[in-house]
């Protein structure tokens, strides 16, 4: 959705853009002038440098035949260094204005340097005059360079005459573009300011109208606005809300049609009310049928099927008790194995279970129907998908100051995102007709109230490999008000 907030950051954002343009524009006219004026003066520094360097070179040869030293031979070579150094800087500055000139130049630097080098040869040889003769000659030299300089640098400034005049008329029509550019960004952001505003005010003075209409009565008039921010949504919340306003006022005409239809059907849903509490059955009536029932098949000579609905009516009996109860493990253990018997003779030999229990763990107080609905899960998953059934293990061990019970399946067990969904009690409790209505996630709710911990059950599983689940008892749970807790 184009929101309001959007549209004025894309108008920030252009302007912005804008002025970036405008600014390395700018910013790199000047830096290219800039270079080539720092161009255009190092060749003048560099030529002027030769000239300065072979005045010094003579000056250093005049002081050393006047009176010859170490250091000053030294001096001598330092200034012939720096003249060749300084002969091969500007060797890079020819062009087609200064081509004869500057190899006129270069060819004069290469004879003060050999004259200069002669000087001290004869000097060395004890040949004075003839090193009075080369001195001579660098002196002549010396002075060729300095005046050859001058042409040069004289020839520079004509070559560069035009570039200047360049350079002023490119700076003049730089300012005209920018004038130019100027009034153009400011027609381009009045036109987009006067788009944008429109794109604003418009629909706000069509939901003004439409609010007015409304509050003259008129709720068929529909409400449309051709944008995609806030204020289209705003209008479609409008024209909903006109809507309803209109479906309500009829359905209060409808009602009011109704009235006396309704006060008729009210006396005859009590009647129907009456029927359908007649209707339920007693659990007590339930149990005694089932009792009925089973003193009846042993009495006929069909004691399995006698045990059968006398485990269903115990079964019956204790899911019925309330949740906020706590009994003992042995009372657990019991309703477990009336399940069991009562599964086992569904599943047969499909169902294989093993118990291993220590007695003396007994005693333990833990939430009503705790242990049944994770044996109940073991069978729905582990036993009742797989052709040739599974084995549930069912330990209770003592654990020093706890009693660790295990129940333990061979089925295709879990994901660890199961697991975790479980854990952090997300289950949706389902009701598939063959649970009892209590589901996992409400076990574990229900444990971790009445021990007030959260580490009172862990579940080991992995696809294809099983499931265990570990609850880890106290001998002696901490105070405190389960039924409260339970019933909140």
């Amino acid at each position: 959705m184009n929101t309001i907030q959007k549209k004025i950051w894309l108008l920030v954002a252009i302007v912005v853009f804008i002025m970036a343009g405008i600014w390395v524009t700018l910013t790199y006219y000047n830096q290219k002038m800039q270079d080539q004026y720092n161009e255009i003066l190092q060749r003048y520094l560099q030529m002027n440098e030769v000239s300065a360097s072979s005045q010094q070179l003579v000056t250093s040869l005049n002081n050393y035949l006047q009176a010859p030293s170490s250091s000053r031979l030294a001096n001598l070579e330092t200034d012939r260094h720096e003249l060749i150094v300084a002969q091969e800087q500007i060797t890079n500055l020819r062009n087609n204005g200064n081509h004869f000139t500057l190899t006129n130049y270069l060819n004069l630097i290469d004879s003060l340097v050999d004259s200069s080098d002669r000087s001290v040869r004869f000097l060395n040889a004890k040949n004075n005059e003839e090193s009075l003769n080369d001195f001579a000659d660098a002196t002549r030299l010396s002075t060729y360079i300095s005046e050859m300089t001058l042409t040069l640098l004289d020839t520079e400034l004509k070559t560069y005459d035009q570039f200047y005049r360049g350079m002023i008329k490119q700076s003049v029509e730089l300012k005209k573009l920018g004038i130019w550019m100027l009034a153009l960004i400011t027609l381009l952001l009045l036109l987009f300011t006067y788009w944008f505003s429109l794109s604003i005010t418009r629909p706000i003075h069509k939901l003004t109208q439409a609010a007015r209409e409304l509050s003259r009565g008129r709720f068929e008039m529909q409400i449309e606005v051709a944008a995609n921010d806030e204020i289209s949504f705003l209008a479609k919340t409008f024209d909903r809300m006109r809507i309803n306003i209109n479906n309500l006022i009829s359905e209060i005409q409808h009602k009011a049609q109704l009235e006396s239809e309704l006060q008729t059907n009210k006396l005859l849903l009590q009647e129907s009310q009456l029927r359908s509490l007649q209707s339920q059955i007693n659990p007590h009536f339930l149990f005694n049928t089932l009792d009925t029932l089973s003193k009846k098949a042993y009495l006929e000579g069909s004691e399995e099927t006698s045990d059968l609905l006398a485990s269903v009516a115990r079964l019956l009996r204790y899911n019925l008790k309330r949740l906020d109860r706590p009994v003992t493990l042995y009372e657990e253990v019991k309703v477990l194995r009336e399940y069991i018997a009562i599964q086992q003779t569904r599943f047969t030999e499909r169902l294989r279970y093993v118990e291993e229990i220590d007695d003396s763990c007994l005693f333990v107080k833990i939430p009503g129907l705790t242990l049944q609905p994770m044996i109940e899960n073991a069978v729905i998953h582990a036993v009742e998908p797989l052709e040739d059934g599974g084995t549930i293990r069912f330990r209770i061990i003592d654990g020093g100051a706890f009693v660790i019970v295990e129940i333990e399946d061979e089925g295709m067990g879990m994901t660890q995102e199961r697991i975790a969904q479980i854990l952090e009690e997300r289950e949706a409790d389902r009701q598939d007709g063959h649970s009892t209505g209590i589901g996992f996630s409400n076990v574990v709710r229900r444990l971790r109230l009445f021990y007030n911990r959260e580490d009172v059950i862990a579940i080991e599983s992995s696809e294809g490999r099983g499931t265990k689940v570990t609850l880890k008892l106290l001998k002696e749970r901490e105070a405190g008000d389960y039924a409260e807790a339970v019933n909140r």
